[in-house]
């Protein structure tokens, strides 16, 4: 089965950010040793079906060497992230700002606090933003009372750093 050609998009170039927490490393693990053990049975029913004959027409074997295909492709990408993993360890002492920091800023009335971690693990939502983010950027490095600019989209908004956790 030949895969489609696809022009490269907007963001195919981009590295992907090696920083995470130990929590999710220990995740990335887990799921490494998952796809490992299920990897025999998928290998011994590809064989199983590629013993039925025609390969061009045996839906099952298409099939069974897809999930196998995929499951090799999982085994080989969460290795390579292991591999190149840098474990997110905040120090909890310092007076600046750095990445897994809980950072807490004012703008006006409105008091945000954001988690300062690696793109793997963003949810702006729940208050976890990367810090290659315009706001994450621009706190690293910051300390408490610091004043910074953010360069959103159409406007420039001035966040001040209340508190470092």
């Amino acid at each position: 089965m030949r895969t489609p050609i696809r022009k490269p998009g907007k963001y195919t170039h981009l590295e992907n950010d090696p920083h995470i927490t130990e929590a999710k490393f220990n995740e990335l693990k887990n799921k490494l040793e998952r796809l490992k053990k299920s990897q025999p049975n998928a290998i011994e029913e590809t064989a199983r079906l590629a013993a039925h004959g025609d390969f061009s027409e045996n839906a099952g074997y298409q099939t069974a060497k897809a999930w196998l295909r995929g499951i090799n492709k999982g085994i080989d990408e969460l290795t390579e992230k292991i591999k190149h993993a840098i474990i997110i360890k905040p120090d909890k002492r310092s007076q600046v700002v750095q990445l897994g920091n809980l950072v807490t800023i004012q703008t006006g009335t409105t008091i945000k606090t954001y988690q300062i971690l690696g793109s793997a693990e963003t949810d702006p939502t729940t208050g976890v933003i990367s810090h290659l983010s315009p706001i994450g950027q621009a706190l690293i490095g910051h300390r408490v009372g610091d004043v910074i600019k953010v360069k959103l989209v159409q406007r420039i908004i001035e966040y001040k750093i209340t508190k470092i956790e």
